[in-house]
């Protein structure tokens, strides 16, 4: 698919605002910008889950889950790209659920509803999703708020599961990134320093892959 010109609507968390970039040039939304041709609007809010959450975070704009963030978003998107799910797995409260369910009580039918929102707002748009990266203790079974959880790798097979049901496609950074940040000079030498967010090297390899599988389309 042709990119140059079109209007690349990007939806995430901390990642897709930049964190961990040296400045916002460096976050890959804006360097997928300059290798495409598009025109981008980011809408990345740090600590954000696709999730509804039972509680109150400790910073309250992490509560400001993906599906409460579609109708805000342009109307005139001919992409849209969503990359989450590594907060719901790091800091959530919903559990995780199953495939059958359809509301906001969980992470699976939060999953479903965002789908749907997203395919009725852009019928005539493409939408993509990306998996969550790898990450160090993507293996444990109680997050950081002290809450039982499964292992990361659940979280990247139901996004999987949910987008094919939906027909989306999804670029499955779990997979193919080349980011693995168990290994240290993977880590702290390139991609990840602190073992989550990708540095502009990282960044710059997302932007790369994401042009890649859209331009084959």
């Amino acid at each position: 698919m042709e990119l140059k010109n079109k209007k690349v609507v990007f939806l995430g968390d901390s990642i897709t605002e930049g964190y961990g970039a040296s400045d916002v040039e460096h976050r890959y939304p804006n360097v997928f910008e300059k290798i495409s041709g598009c025109e981008i609007f980011v809408d990345g809010i740090g600590g954000t889950r696709i999730a509804k959450q039972r509680g109150v975070s400790a910073d309250e704009s992490w509560d400001l889950d993906f599906i409460s963030r579609v109708p805000a978003l342009p109307a005139d998107a001919d992409f849209v790209v969503v990359f989450g799910g590594t907060n719901d797995f790091g800091h959530g409260d919903a559990p995780f659920g199953t495939f059958a369910d359809r509301t906001q009580e969980t992470f699976c039918g939060s999953m479903h509803l965002l789908c749907q929102r997203l395919l009725e707002k852009y019928p005539y748009a493409t939408i993509v999703f990306m998996t969550p990266l790898h990450r160090l203790y993507e293996y444990r079974t109680v997050n950081e708020l002290g809450n039982p959880d499964l292992p990361l790798i659940e979280y990247v097979k139901m996004i999987r599961q949910i987008c094919e049901y939906y027909s989306l496609p999804v670029l499955d950074l779990y997979k193919v990134s080349g980011m693995q940040p168990e290994i240290e000079v993977i880590r702290a030498t390139y991609y990840m320093p602190d073992g989550l967010h990708p540095s502009d090297a990282g960044m710059e390899k997302i932007a790369k892959l994401l042009k890649g599988f859209i331009t084959s389309l």
